[in-house]
């Protein structure tokens, strides 16, 4: 059963990352890139990684396609028209190499032995991932918030001198 769950949702996510390269309408396609990324979060969850489930639903889903709908809204872009015919000749190049990468994957899967190994019961946690960042990865973490309080106090800056 989570075989079939596992690649339904496989399938929903290929098919909407597909859907944002063919899409003319750039408003529909960060839409299919949102049914992507929960369908990635679907997968993370199946996988027994429910930290990435939600880290991935809450900044990339949430946060980051929000941002990128509400300023494709506020462009107000028109559908992309001749995109198709700008294009056209990538088929010829595109085809070939999807059919490629697609045999490549099929002879690995093919040719893969199964080997279940062991996994100690935190590595995905978050108490795991926390214990991590805040013992072995103490410098990088802090580091990294000083950069982003850095950039927020610029996107202060910036807004306060527009106004």
């Amino acid at each position: 059963m989570i075989q079939i769950l596992f690649f339904f949702f496989a399938a929903i996510a290929v098919g909407a990352a597909l859907n944002v390269l063919v899409q003319k309408h750039v408003l529909y396609s960060a839409l299919s890139l949102i049914l992507m990324l929960t369908a990635v979060s679907v997968l993370f969850i199946l996988l027994q990684a429910d930290f990435l489930a939600v880290i991935n639903v809450i900044v990339y889903a949430g946060a980051i396609m929000v941002l990128f709908v509400f300023v494709i809204m506020l462009l107000n872009l028109p559908e992309d028209e001749d995109g198709a015919d700008r294009l056209r000749w990538l088929k010829f190049i595109g085809i070939p190499l999807g059919l490629f990468f697609l045999v490549l994957v099929v002879t690995t899967l093919w040719n893969l032995e199964a080997n279940p190994g062991t996994q100690p019961q935190l590595v995905g946690s978050p108490a795991a991932i926390g214990q991590s960042l805040f013992t072995d990865f103490v410098l990088p973490f802090e580091v990294t918030s000083l950069l982003i309080l850095i950039a927020l106090m610029g996107a202060v800056v910036f807004a306060k001198r527009d106004l």
